[in-house]
């Protein structure tokens, strides 16, 4: 069964770093594209970024590009955000998740594994 566990959330303040973590197993994890998603309190879920298996190219929503950085760890199973500059509009719940074989890779529909998620919460 598909797993994926997200870690690293929790409030910082506006201006501050975290780091999130999303570790798979490795049937999940090997050979996929990854991707960061999040949902804020009464909006949709929305694309932050993903990343290809061989983490050569990268992809990002406007509103993160030049803030957030997203990389993997092919060794470990792992794909990692790294969010600077924080705004409180980055408040949100994270999810990772797996890109399947077809689909856009901003679009919800082409990711067929999530994990359940890490509050973030930025305080202005």
């Amino acid at each position: 069964q598909a797993q994926l566990v997200e870690s690293g959330g929790g409030l910082v303040q506006a201006g501050g770093s975290l780091r999130l973590s999303c570790a798979a197993s490795w049937s999940t994890f090997n050979g996929y594209a990854m991707g960061w998603f999040r949902q804020a309190p009464g909006k949709e879920r929305e694309f932050v970024a993903a990343v290809t298996w061989s983490g050569g190219t990268t992809y990002y929503a406007d509103s993160v590009k030049g803030r957030f950085t997203i990389s993997r760890d092919n060794t470990k199973n792992t794909v990692y955000l790294q969010m600077s500059s924080l705004k409180s509009e980055d408040t949100a719940v994270y999810y990772c998740a797996r890109k399947g074989v077809s689909g856009a890779t901003m679009g919800l529909g082409a990711y067929d594994y999530w994990g359940q998620g890490t509050q973030v919460t930025v305080s202005s």
